[in-house]
Formats: structure tokens, C-alpha cells, sequence
């Protein structure tokens, strides 16, 4: 646990994304504030009752990743999409293109929103800083915090540095290419063009900075071994052998408890009128096709809870908003989901078996960790997914005693770990 004496800092978090960005860091903040630094927390609006409710201020980045970057439901048909039948993706790359529009627009529009998004770390710095922790797509915080002469930490919820350990997350794929391709493609991986370079300059010359590419200040950095520190579990992914000595792993950051929150009762009514059921979810990677899902499940011979939609499915399934994983989760047989960071995180804290189903970035990451540790089968890639084949996983993690006996070891092992001890010991150092 934390030493509980007192410390006064004032603690900018700037976390452009969507809500399994910024959940982790709002629990965060809402730790190292009842330790006595003062914490804000720079995020897209839509989760501005999120921070508040962690404790910690809330300050605006503007935008909404989620729009950008959502796939549509399994069945859909994507605009121009080959892929035949109602039953399978047809999108192949996040957001934009998923609904017709070209790479083109959708590069250009991310990089509107990483424009907005350094626009507003700066006006957040500017209500008042003492150290900044930036998430991995923020770079721009760091021209900010060497404008303003204060230190910035990493604070990353995946592991973006170049390793043998694994190939790069921006590559889509958890194939690993070997220790030698891993290195050398994860470091052409991180020196490439990405939407957050051109905002980058422009604040570097209007906050009056020397010309440095953002790939230049990350391996000036990277050679100085900076604090990046990533709330993830070491159980789940050790700390790679390659990684300089500033590169932390220290473990999950939960998201904050809202001390007065209730299930809602329809929910808890639907639960103890049978067998515990499977989740399903995809978060803010892609939209729900209540049919398909039910297909699937049906297919399984389970109960279902789907997040996404809400309200009843009939006499086998129930749709679901916002419910914290916390609760929800240890009330099922399994749990079925894209393999974000945090929702991979909160289906092995509740020891679940899951069923991982990938979109992109770090996802098919995590989904190859959940299968190599034994907590569920392979995964299922989004765009390879049907409801025979998501109806087949899901008869297996709830049918295959190892992976709930697996998945509860690995559950004991990330209990005893507590990722706030690393960041309260990086702030100290400062």
C-alpha cells in the first residue's frame, strides 16, 4: 500500500481518447487525491462526469474520439464492402472508413482531434500544473511541460516502446515477428509519420520551442531513459528484458468506485432468474447488433447481458448502459468482449473466462495475452467474426474448466498488485 503521508502537487493528467482512456486515470487521480495531491484531468466532455465523480477536476479537450473510431455492429454492411452475408464485418479499418469514407478523411480528421486535443493541453496547463502525466497519443504534453518549465511523466495504459518482447500495437496484429523483426519494425513503427506530428509542431513554434520532430523528442527522451510509467498488470504482460531503466510497469490503475451507485433493478431481477449469463460488449470500438449477438449466445446455450442497447431481448438476454465492471463482471460465466486495456484488466480481476475479439491498435495484444495465459481460447479478429464462430468460443470458455481455473490464479496474482505505489514514488522523485 501507499505511505499515507500527505503531499501537495498539483497533478495535470492529459488524456485525449475514449472512455477506457480515461476511466483508468480518473481511479488514479481519485487515489492520489485522497493522498493529498491535487489532481485535474484533461479528457473529451462526454467524460467529464466521469472525472468529477473520481474527485478530480475536470478539464476540456475537445472532440469525441469514440465517433471517430467506432466500427459498425457485426452484420452491417460497410459501403463498397466485398465481404458477403449479413453475418460478418466488413470493415477493416476504425472509424471513418468503417462507415465509406476514404483513409484520407479519416487520417485528416484525427488529426483534427489530436490538433484540438494539444490545443486544449495547453489551456489546461495553463489553469495551473506542477507535473504532467500524458497518455501514449498525447505527445504534445510534453512541448506543453517544457514550455511551462515542468516535468512530464509518461502514463500509458499500453506498451508502446519498441521490444523484442512484442510487435508494435499500431501494426494491428499480435503476430509477433520475431525478437530481431519485433525491434526493428517497433522502432520504424515509432519514428513514422502519425496524426499527432503536425500538432505538435505548431505548438512547439507558437510556445516559442526550437524545432524538434515529435519522433526526434522521443528518442531524445527514450535516450535520457524518461519516466513512462503503464498501468498494467506484470502478471499479465511482464515487464519486457529490453526496456530502459525509466520504463515502469506498475501495475493496473481501477477505476474510481462511486460509493452511491446502484444496479439497476431490472438487471439484478434478470440475474437471479437463472444461471449466471455471459457479457457481451464491445465498448467504443464498435456498435452492437442485438440479433447477432443472440444468435451467438443462443447458439451457446447461454443467458446473455449485451451492453450497448438497453432494456429487455427477450427471455434469455437483457441490454445494458453503463455498469461498472467491477460488479458486473463476477456475476458471469464468461465474458465476451474487443480486448481493450481496461475491460481485458477487469474481466481477469474478476477471474472470468474470456473471449476476446479484437478491433485494432493494442487489442489483439491483450486478446493473444487472455489465450497465452490460459484464461480463454484464441481469440476471434472483428473482421473475421461470425455468429457461429462467437457461439463456438463462448460453448468453450464457459464448458473448459481450465480457463476459470486459470483465469481465478491469475485473478489471486493481480489482487496482491497495486499500481498506484509506482506513480506515488515517480511524483516523490520529482
Amino acid at each position: 500500500m501507499c505511505n499515507p503521508r500527505k503531499e501537495f502537487m498539483r497533478v495535470l493528467m492529459v488524456a485525449p481518447g475514449t472512455r477506457g482512456d480515461v476511466a483508468p486515470m480518473a481511479g488514479l487521480g481519485n487515489r492520489l487525491q485522497g493522498l493529498g495531491f491535487e489532481v485535474a484531468i484533461a479528457a473529451n466532455p462526454a467524460y467529464a462526469p466521469l472525472v468529477v465523480d473520481s474527485g478530480c477536476e475536470f478539464r476540456l479537450l475537445p472532440g469525441d474520439l469514440a465517433a471517430l473510431i467506432r466500427h459498425p455492429a457485426p452484420g452491417a454492411k460497410t459501403p463498397g464492402a466485398k465481404t458477403p452475408g449479413a453475418k460478418t464485418p466488413g470493415a477493416k479499418t476504425p472509424g471513418a472508413k468503417a462507415q465509406g469514407a476514404s483513409v484520407l478523411d479519416f487520417w485528416r480528421n484525427l488529426r483534427e482531434y489530436m490538433d484540438d486535443a494539444a490545443t486544449g493541453t495547453l489551456a489546461a496547463a495553463e489553469a495551473g500544473a506542477d507535473v504532467i502525466l500524458a497518455n501514449s497519443v498525447a505527445p504534445y504534453a510534453y512541448d506543453v511541460a517544457e514550455a511551462f518549465g515542468i516535468p512530464a511523466l509518461g502514463a500509458h495504459l499500453q506498451p508502446t516502446e519498441p521490444s523484442a518482447a512484442y510487435p508494435p500495437v499500431l501494426m494491428n496484429s499480435a503476430r509477433s515477428l520475431g525478437s530481431l523483426g519485433n525491434r526493428i519494425i517497433g522502432e520504424r513503427a515509432s519514428a513514422g509519420p502519425a496524426p499527432y506530428d503536425a500538432p505538435s509542431a505548431r505548438l512547439r513554434k507558437a510556445l516559442g520551442l526550437k524545432k524538434e520532430s515529435r519522433a526526434a523528442g522521443e528518442r531524445r527522451r527514450r535516450k535520457a531513459s524518461a519516466t513512462v510509467l503503464h498501468g498494467v498488470s506484470p502478471t499479465v504482460l511482464p515487464r519486457p528484458a529490453d526496456w530502459h531503466p525509466g520504463l515502469v510497469m506498475a501495475g493496473y490503475w481501477w477505476p474510481a468506485v462511486k460509493q452511491d451507485w446502484q444496479p439497476p433493478a431490472g438487471l439484478v431481477d434478470f440475474l437471479a432468474d437463472g444461471p449466471p449469463p455471459v457479457f457481451v460488449g464491445f465498448g467504443s470500438s464498435a456498435h452492437i447488433d442485438p440479433e447477432f449477438i443472440l444468435e451467438a449466445t443462443r447458439r451457446a446455450g447461454v443467458r446473455a447481458v449485451v451492453q450497448g442497447v438497453e432494456g429487455s431481448l427477450g427471455p434469455d438476454a437483457i441490454g445494458i448502459g453503463s455498469v461498472p465492471h467491477e460488479w458486473l463482471f463476477p456475476r458471469m460465466a464468461a465474458v465476451v468482449h474487443h480486448a481493450g486495456a481496461g475491460t481485458t484488466a477487469a474481466g481477469l480481476r474478476a477471474g472470468m473466462p474470456t473471449v476476446a475479439v479484437p478491433v485494432y491498435t493494442d487489442q489483439p495484444l491483450w486478446a493473444s495475452r487472455v489465450a497465452a495465459l490460459g484464461a480463454g481460447p484464441g481469440p476471434i479478429p472483428y473482421k473475421k467474426l461470425t455468429a457461429e464462430r462467437l457461439g463456438e468460443a463462448i460453448n468453450q470458455a464457459v464448458n473448459t474448466p481450465s480457463y476459470a481455473q486459470r483465469a481465478e490464479e491469475l485473478a489471486a496474482r493481480i489482487a496482491t498488485e497495486d499500481g498506484t505505489v509506482a506513480v506515488v514514488e515517480a511524483l516523490r522523485r520529482l
